[in-house]
């Protein structure tokens, strides 16, 4: 492949796998029937007149399969954290337990299981339109350097071949992503 074209597929690879990272960040977040710290520590809670995630303000652990202990450095903050757990909707109460908090997560029912499993396809869709954004800005870019006779008619031709090989990977890889995490979410 021309040095040119390499350097393009270069330049959005790197945006491409952004937007990957950015899916499982995100997916990360979605509740299984497992309980993790993730579903949490990024809610972000208002103290002392500062917006804050909850991984700033404490530890968060997971003593048992269901259950999330969150435990603040400073224990003035607890109210405060309570109540931002209980705007996110995490899907638990919060129950403050002397200088902790504790969420027991329900067992998942079938109807939300359904729910997740659609929010999850919406995440997949739009992962795969913003890949499908970079497709098209690649093609271009391809394009004005055969047009500038920078490239050959054969070198436009395989960096199509080329784009078309790169799409189909980054498309298994997100479908790899989600379908491992609506495993998880039936299981």
């Amino acid at each position: 492949m021309n040095q040119k074209i390499k350097d393009i597929f270069n330049k959005y690879k790197g945006e491409i796998d952004k937007s990957l990272d950015f899916l499982k960040a995100e997916l990360q977040k979605v509740r299984t029937g497992q309980a993790s710290p993730s579903l949490v520590e990024d809610v972000v809670v208002d103290y002392m007149g500062s917006k804050m995630p909850i991984k700033h303000l404490g530890s968060i652990s997971c003593p048992e399969p269901r259950q999330i202990l969150i435990q603040p450095w400073d224990k003035t903050c607890l109210e405060a954290i309570e109540k931002a757990l209980h705007q996110a909707s995490v899907g638990a109460s919060p129950v403050v337990d002397k200088d902790q908090i504790r969420l027991t997560l329900p067992p998942l029912t079938e109807e939300y299981r359904k729910e997740l499993i659609k929010s999850i396809s919406e995440k997949r869709e739009a992962t795969r339109q913003a890949l499908r954004r970079w497709r098209q800005e690649i093609s271009k870019e391809t394009e004005g350097l055969f047009t500038q006779k920078l490239i050959s008619e054969d070198e436009k031709f395989k960096a199509k071949d080329e784009l078309q090989t790169f799409t189909d990977d980054y498309n298994k890889k997100i479908d790899e992503i989600v379908d491992k995490k609506e495993k998880e979410i039936m299981g």
